[in-house]
């Protein structure tokens, strides 16, 4: 039988209450839980950022990359830097295993390009330091052949700084190339590192990288790849198109010149990937 009495409803009734508030704290600590975990997932994310030998001007390729370094650690990543005259291909790769962005200003040695003959050891990677130690005029080409070993992160992102070739332009004083041979150049320098397991390279030959970092970090939970690419503060959007690999089926490449036959940025890869679902939560 119910105790009616007024003390008794009283107990019943604080009881009920402190149930009401123990459930609705419980709802509130799962419900932040829920809503931080991709801000802890991108928290735990490991960035490598690779300068190679650049005889002309080091001092501002290491400015560029220290800039992007300190992005990165802005938003909690694990930053590991190299940069020449220590940056050797061991040193390299060791640094890369697990790597979930994977960052690299330097000189690019690309294909086509008037450099006879074609090589997957020179061609689409890497210039590094061909011995440690030895100065910034001390370059060796690691190709695509050694790309094709970095043993990165599932989901991996592979972004290219101030190269040549690797956006599909061609080097300083050389003219421009035609559409068919720039598009040719971000097709196979992607391939390595897709081979890797990267699912996207972005190119950018004489702006920031940056936008790349902040979309990873910050992107929204709808933004793809191919999304993130558009994100950039220097994109034109006048003269853009886009292909499908010729050498990985599911692999397309998106190219933005910012005037025809200027070929500056690109991104090749698997861009329906997601920043939050697949980059943010890959091992």
């Amino acid at each position: 039988m119910p105790d009616h009495r007024p003390g008794a409803q009283r107990a019943s009734l604080r009881k009920s209450r402190s149930l009401l508030i123990a459930l609705f704290a419980a709802l509130v600590v799962l419900t932040g839980a829920t809503a931080s975990a991709p801000e802890a997932q991108a928290a735990t994310r490991k960035v490598v950022i690779v300068v190679g030998p650049v005889a002309s001007e080091p001092a501002s390729y290491k400015d560029s990359a220290r800039k992007l370094a300190d992005l990165a650690r802005s938003y909690g990543a694990s930053v590991k830097e190299i940069y020449s005259p220590y940056a050797t291909w061991s040193r390299v790769k060791s640094a890369a295993v697990g790597a979930n962005l994977l960052i690299y200003l330097g000189h690019g040695n690309g294909w086509p390009s008037p450099y006879y003959p074609y090589s997957t050891t020179s061609k689409n990677g890497f210039g590094l330091n061909a011995s440690y130690g030895n100065g910034n005029s001390n370059v060796k080409y690691y190709g695509e052949y050694y790309m094709k070993q970095l043993d990165l992160a599932s989901n991996a992102v592979v972004a290219l700084n101030r190269l040549c070739y690797a956006s599909g332009n061609n080097e300083w004083g050389a003219g421009n190339p035609t559409k068919s041979t720039a598009m040719k150049r971000v097709d196979n320098y992607g391939y390595g590192f897709i081979k890797a397991g990267a699912k996207a390279v972005y190119a950018s030959g004489i702006t920031s990288i940056g936008y790349v970092i902040r979309g990873l970090f910050k992107g929204s939970a709808s933004m793809t790849l191919w999304n993130l690419f558009w994100t950039d503060p220097n994109k034109t959007d006048t003269y853009h198109f886009s292909f499908n690999s010729s050498k990985i089926a599911g692999v397309k490449a998106i190219m933005d010149p910012y005037a025809p036959n200027r070929y500056y940025r690109s991104a090749v890869g698997k861009l329906s990937t997601t920043t939050i679902g697949d980059w943010r939560a890959g091992s």
